[in-house]
């Protein structure tokens, strides 16, 4: 009689991760040092953290780690799919926290859990508005106008205060005219004898 083949179990999530197989001790600390300020190992920390017991024990620690370095070196090469999906997929449970809030809130009788509710599902609406911005931005970049400054490419030399060849030669002939004026003139002495001033040709006031 045929024996029934017993079932595989199937393989156990790997908890293990491969930093370092070196034996200098210190490439071994940088190695650590390295994976534990990975963006991928603070990534892990916080979703193993945010599952439920049972969904953390099943992550397989390794292949969470090549996802998440795989997403990374997409987003690097400018390939944005799955930020989009995320935005989308946030934008739509973002939608679905602002009604299940807005439907308690309206089934409330006391205006103080009234208006509780119904503010953290207006900061939901919020939150699902801003991410759909988000997601429009990077389907749609802005366009963005600069003005262009005029600047000369090159050294440049300003001169202040510095006269050119003919400017020079203008002021020469000027001061030289001056001083030609000067030297004709006749010299005043200096204790020279001052004039009786002439007699002032007055009005004539009638004295009361």
């Amino acid at each position: 009689m045929a024996t029934k083949p017993t079932p595989k179990e199937p393989p156990k999530p790997r908890k293990q991760i491969s930093c370092s197989s070196t034996a200098d001790p210190d490439d071994a600390g940088r190695a650590f040092a390295t994976l534990l300020i990975s963006p991928e190992f603070a990534a892990y920390r916080v979703i193993d953290k945010a599952q439920p017991k049972h969904l953390a024990e099943g992550i397989d620690v390794p292949g969470m780690f090549a996802v998440l370095r795989d997403q990374a070196a997409s987003a690097n090469r400018g390939d944005l799919t799955h930020a989009e999906a995320m935005l989308m997929n946030q934008a739509a449970a973002l939608q679905s926290l602002f009604v299940h809030l807005t439907e308690r809130g309206m089934t409330q009788t006391q205006m103080p859990n009234l208006e509780g509710l119904m503010r953290l599902a207006l900061r939901a609406q919020n939150q699902c508005r801003a991410t759909l911005e988000t997601l429009a931005a990077i389907k749609s970049p802005p366009l963005v106008y600069a003005r262009q400054a005029n600047v000369t490419s090159g050294p440049q030399q300003i001169n202040n205060g510095t006269m050119g060849p003919s400017q020079g030669r203008e002021t020469e002939n000027e001061q030289s005219k001056l001083l030609d004026a000067g030297a004709a003139s006749a010299a005043i002495p200096s204790h020279s004898t001052l004039e009786a001033v002439g007699k002032v040709d007055r009005a004539k006031v009638s004295r009361r």
